[in-house]
């Protein structure tokens, strides 16, 4: 069985390698991934982009927006900001949560944005 997206011979630009290993090797590989994990749950990502389009939303409106508990949305937001993708302030009684900075909203809209781009290629 053949496939066309594998190379047919071995073919190592030893240049190339080396520069991209060594770059690799200086960054934290294992905390982006968690990021990428932690986005990958359905609900997170809808929470996620909820705050991505409000500056802040209370634990309330992000469970009716995703259509949970407050419970599962307060989990899901704490995982959040566990990570460091969103944090939160309190005001009273009330516990409103955000995206940690512009680098987290951009990550989610470029996803977002990927995604409606491939559904036009299609």
């Amino acid at each position: 069985m053949k496939h066309e997206d594998v190379c047919e011979v071995t073919c190592v630009d030893e240049d190339k390698v080396n520069r991209v290993k060594e770059v690799i090797s200086h960054r934290d590989t294992m905390s982006v991934a968690q990021i990428f994990k932690a986005l990958s749950d359905d609900t997170r990502i809808k929470i996620a982009y909820a705050l991505s389009e409000e500056d802040e939303l209370c634990v309330c409106d992000v469970a009716n927006i995703v259509g949970s508990t407050t419970a599962t949305a307060s989990h899901h937001l704490r995982l959040l900001r566990n990570l460091g993708l969103a944090k939160y302030r309190k005001e009273g009684k009330l516990v409103y949560y955000s995206l940690d900075d512009d680098h987290v909203r951009q990550l989610i809209q470029i996803a977002f944005t990927h995604q409606l781009e491939g559904k036009t290629h299609e």
